[in-house]
């Protein structure tokens, strides 16, 4: 397996966990609706609109190093339910197994891209600093030094096109278009005998409920009739930001400078007020040079020339 290795997550931490058959692996690029999705299969999963811990605990991120991987561990060790996790690492960097369901995301990446620059605005550094040294300390590793971030653009336009143009490997990158397109192409690439889901946010907006029956039929869950409307409701986008304190990923609320602002606009087609004709055709160049026909069609959804 390829190592995906950044500031904030590692895949290598999934060297020695076991999975078990029926297991669910959420894996998405950042800010395509991973959170969203953890949502909707705890809601199937448990059947009740409440949940009993924190989703971050019910489903948490293997690859995040502000968690030790020996809590992280035992903590799945003891679930009894079945089991959904998170990564944002590609199916080339995790166990690949025909006995477990993949779930994959996509999103139109020109909205990842502004969604990814509101996230870097409203996380908090030194939390995330403190809990990734106490982390390190119980798994009794040696940390290295973190990479310097790399300075920002003061306009809007510029960020997204060092977020466009960005041409660090994937491997060592947290978010990039590159990175974007090449997980998902992961999953679009993958070997016929695993049992992939594919999602679209774009899907999950216009179609909240029907979305979620077609993922219960897909995961073989049966959902008696009358939960529906708690279970859509629990999933709307503003009842998980309202109870943003057990929801938001990361550890907990205290690594986000405002939680509820975690879940920021929610909608597609941000990009609109932002980019003109000749920067539309320029990123359509981009993209093109980066992925497969077939994917920019699925994950644009409509014509970007």
């Amino acid at each position: 397996m390829r190592r995906y290795q950044v500031s904030m997550y590692d895949s290598s931490r999934w060297d020695g966990f076991e999975l078990r058959p029926g297991d669910i692996i959420i894996s998405t690029p950042p800010k395509c609706g991973t959170t969203w999705t953890q949502m909707i299969c705890a809601l199937l999963i448990l059947q009740e609109p409440e949940l009993p811990l924190p989703l971050d605990t019910l489903s948490p991120w293997i690859d995040m190093v502000t968690r030790a991987r020996t809590d992280v561990f035992a903590d799945l060790e003891a679930q009894t339910h079945r089991r959904f996790i998170k990564t944002h690492t590609p199916l080339d960097g995790i166990p690949n197994d025909p006995a477990v369901t993949y779930i994959c995301v996509g999103r139109d990446p020109r909205d990842v891209g502004l969604s990814m620059d509101h996230h870097i605005d409203n996380t908090d550094i030194g939390a995330f600093r403190s809990q990734r040294e106490r982390a390190a300390a119980i798994d009794g590793i040696e940390l290295g030094p973190l990479r310097p971030p790399r300075p920002r653009p003061d306009d809007e336009r510029d960020r997204f096109w060092q977020w466009v143009d960005d041409e660090t490997p994937s491997t060592q990158v947290g978010s990039s278009l590159r990175r974007t397109v090449e997980h998902l192409q992961t999953f679009r690439d993958a070997a016929g005998d695993l049992d992939v889901v594919y999602l679209h946010y774009d899907d999950l907006k216009a179609d909240l409920e029907g979305q979620m029956r077609q993922l219960a039929a897909r995961l073989r869950i049966d959902v008696e009739e009358h939960r529906w409307p708690r279970l859509v409701q629990a999933a709307t986008f503003e009842s998980m930001r309202s109870r943003a304190g057990t929801t938001v990923p990361g550890g907990g609320p205290e690594h986000w400078i405002d939680p509820a602002a975690f879940f920021s606009r929610g909608t597609s087609g941000q990009w609109r007020d932002l980019l003109d004709d000749a920067d539309l055709a320029r990123y359509a160049a981009r993209v093109r040079a980066l992925a497969s026909g077939n994917l920019v069609e699925w994950v644009h959804r409509e014509p970007i020339d």
